[in-house]
């Protein structure tokens, strides 16, 4: 595919340099790193591309100071568009309907010894359901999901829906399409009324790892990662491309931002607003996020 051709064909005019074929799309340091197409909106964010990056989205603004910096490659070719994040999400939504975009469809594939119930949903094409697995009544489970054996998924919880991904042009709100999947581990529970959105991606998924134990009413958006062994309790919301390790424990009502990593052995507090990384072991606490002895010594000074 080559931007010169795609993008004129959803109405929008560029300008390419030293333009390269691109396979899909990613963002600057979150791809599949196979001949992706991604954004710069800002010259600062050039410091964080990965390899295998072809086509660049940009202004002319910000080209014109990566060129005085310096920091323009051979290795990508650049187009030039008035709005480089629009221009980019337009792509994709128009991809969507691209059958060399999307993911191969195959036949739904249902162990025999799972039990799901006849007033759950699950669609016909594009999931796997393991061994042993159970699905309660009024759950529903969309393309592109696999399920490990012997997980459980309670009543009410939608499993691979469209996430929350909202861009603001043209004098209105639309959504971007989210292609990606999701993969459940073994051993999993997923209790009632809780959603795990697809990634937007096709190459993407949001993924909960073996033994997670994910209470009700939890929101775990889209590319979402999730080590083994955690538990996620009541009421949590986890944003967009959040790494969560393994043995983790996070706390109800708390939150999470989007693009950030929580380590392994960590824990996330109860009603925690967490905006910046969390290191392997590490307690945090409050709002915004800390490490729980930081937030005690400045309670008892408060005091």
């Amino acid at each position: 595919m080559y931007l010169s051709r795609e993008l004129p064909s959803i109405g929008i005019e560029c300008s390419c340099f030293g333009e390269k074929e691109f396979f899909s799309l990613g963002l600057a340091g979150y791809n599949d790193g196979k001949g992706v197409c991604t954004f710069l909106a800002a010259a600062k964010y050039a410091a964080g591309l990965s390899e295998g990056i072809s086509m660049i989205l940009t202004t002319q603004a910000v080209y014109d100071e990566l060129s005085e910096q310096g920091a323009i490659s051979d290795a990508y070719g650049i187009c030039i568009v008035d709005n480089p994040r629009i221009a980019y999400f337009k792509l994709h939504n128009a991809l969507c309907n691209n059958d060399d975009y999307m993911r191969p469809q195959y036949d739904t594939v249902i162990a025999p010894s799972a039990s799901i119930h006849k007033m759950s949903c699950i669609a016909e094409k594009n999931v796997t359901i393991g061994e042993n697995v159970v699905i309660e009544e009024f759950v529903s489970i969309k393309e592109n999901v696999v399920i490990g054996d012997n997980t459980v998924i309670r009543a009410g919880s939608v499993i691979g829906g469209t996430g929350f991904e909202i861009k603001n042009s043209d004098g209105g709100l639309w959504t971007v399409t989210h292609i990606g999947g999701v993969i459940i581990g073994h051993d999993v529970e997923i209790q009632q009324s809780t959603t795990v959105d697809k990634a937007i991606y096709p190459w993407d998924n949001t993924i909960l790892g073996d033994y997670d134990k994910i209470n009700s009413q939890v929101q775990i958006a889209h590319g979402v990662k999730i080590g083994e062994n955690t538990e996620v309790v009541s009421n949590v919301g986890i944003q967009g491309r959040v790494k969560i390790g393994k043995n983790v424990w996070i706390g109800p009502n708390s939150v999470i931002r989007n693009g950030i990593s929580i380590g392994d052995n960590a824990r996330v507090n109860m009603g925690a607003a967490v905006t910046l990384s969390v290191p392997d072991g590490c307690a945090v606490s409050g709002n915004f996020a800390r490490p729980h002895e930081t937030m005690i010594e400045e309670m008892k000074k408060y005091k």
